[in-house]
């Protein structure tokens, strides 16, 4: 089977299956730090992001795509929910640079390839796909554009 995952995406997953479970849990945490900050022009206009209703905590998305075609993901999420931040993190760091069509070939059950679902609740898990889908469908509509 060929990996249509990205580079930056495959070695994510490829880091989180190399640990146990506890450690995976860990790393995850780990990300939930590097969550990149939205950009200046985005502050304070909470209408431009999305908010991911899969997602028990109030995680907001913004997918920017340039005229090259190239994506920028930018996310929040809370502190106090470090899984889901740092999901959130995974997918900012993963999607930004990629390609429209590369961000739109990768697989919606990526979240499940991580090795989380035994430690990770299917709720957050769902929340994960929910992000993931949402910021497919934006670059679809802003490649449209």
């Amino acid at each position: 089977m060929t990996d249509v995952l990205p580079e930056r995406l495959a070695e994510i997953r490829d880091e989180f299956l190399e640990l146990s479970e506890q450690d995976r849990l860990q790393l995850l945490l780990e990300y939930s730090y590097e969550l990149p900050p939205v950009p200046a022009d985005y502050e304070g206009h909470p209408e431009l992001a999305e908010r991911v209703v899969e997602c028990q905590s109030p995680v907001y998305i913004i997918v920017d795509v340039d005229r090259e075609g190239i994506v920028a993901m930018h996310a929040t999420a809370p502190a106090e929910a470090p899984t889901t931040r740092g999901f959130a993190s995974i997918l900012a760091q993963g999607l930004t640079g990629l390609s429209a069509a590369e961000v739109l070939a990768i697989p919606g059950d990526y979240p499940q390839t991580l090795g989380l679902t035994r430690v990770v609740s299917p709720l957050r898990i769902s929340g994960m796909t929910g992000m993931l889908l949402r910021a497919q469908r934006q670059v679809r509509a802003k490649s449209a554009a």
